[in-house]
């Protein structure tokens, strides 16, 4: 872990990363791709130890609250925030100039701040965002082996749920001949039914590959599934986009499902969702 101290926080889309870097260690994170331009080891965790003072500066400057984001890029619960809790100190500075928050994790530390989260979403909007990809709890501590596992997310989704904050699933990535079966994904749509959860993410079954984050899962193929990484090699050589075979079969189920119970599945409107601010707090701003 090392420290720095950039000279800005949101991005133009009102997106921030705290950290840059991630410790959960999950074997098909596209965050390692080279293309990010990381000048440190990955699990080395960059700090924006600035990040609170540079946040205030700019929802200060803003004409009006919007929702802001986080967690797209690094996760802001990896394991140094039970420390630094920077994550929780940028919370309490959403809350106080009245903006909402769409937060991304896979960790359940994010339990932790469920009291501001509240607040803000009582004040604004809050939008909890957990990603979920095996249904297997001995898979999942294979393929994301630092972080909670899918039950225990499922139970924060369920905490979050029963104190009106609603919450999106990602349902990605699903990798080719791993966790792509109709078991796995009736597994966790059973989970967000269960959870109440308002939408579902989900770009198409399969992952996508880059240089960077493609030889680190190779690596831990050939660590955990022998045989697979030549698998991989023979289907789809150095392809950025690795469908699964069964791709059309579990879209059809995923999407007749979510229509069943009055899930969002359409990516755009989920998006949409996650960047929309209550048009009557904007105007309770202006007072």
């Amino acid at each position: 872990m090392h420290f720095a101290e950039p000279k800005g926080i949101l991005s133009g889309s009102n997106g921030m990363n705290i950290y840059r870097g991630c410790t959960h260690g999950c074997i098909y994170c596209d965050s390692r791709s080279v293309c990010y331009g990381f000048t440190h080891d990955f699990e080395d965790i960059e700090v924006k130890a600035n990040a609170p003072q540079l946040l205030e500066k700019a929802l200060r400057s803003k004409r009006k609250p919007c929702m802001i984001g986080t967690g797209a890029m690094c996760d802001p619960y990896m394991h140094c925030e039970k420390e630094l809790k920077l994550t929780r100190t940028c919370l309490e500075i959403i809350e106080r100039y009245g903006f909402g928050v769409a937060i991304q994790t896979k960790s359940d530390l994010i339990l932790r701040d469920l009291d501001l989260l509240k607040s803000i979403n009582e004040k604004a909007k809050c939008v909890v965002q957990m990603t979920l990809t095996t249904y297997d709890e001995e898979l999942c501590s294979i393929i994301e082996p630092c972080v909670c596992t899918t039950q225990e997310r499922v139970k924060a989704l369920k905490v979050f749920r029963d104190n009106g904050i609603p919450t999106v699933v990602w349902l990605s990535p699903i990798l080719p001949f791993i966790n792509d079966t109709k078991d796995n994904i009736d597994g966790i749509l059973d989970y967000c039914i269960d959870a109440g959860v308002k939408g579902i993410i989900c770009f198409g079954m399969g992952v996508t590959m880059r240089e960077g984050n493609r030889e680190f899962f190779y690596t831990a193929l050939n660590r955990h599934f022998p045989g697979m990484r030549e698998r991989y090699h023979k289907k789809y050589g150095y392809s950025y986009e690795l469908a699964s075979d069964n791709s059309n079969d579990l879209m059809r189920l995923f999407i007749k499902r979510c229509k069943q119970h009055g899930i969002m599945y359409n990516v755009d409107e989920c998006f949409a969702y996650l960047h929309e601010f209550p048009e009557k707090y904007e105007q309770l701003s202006l007072f």
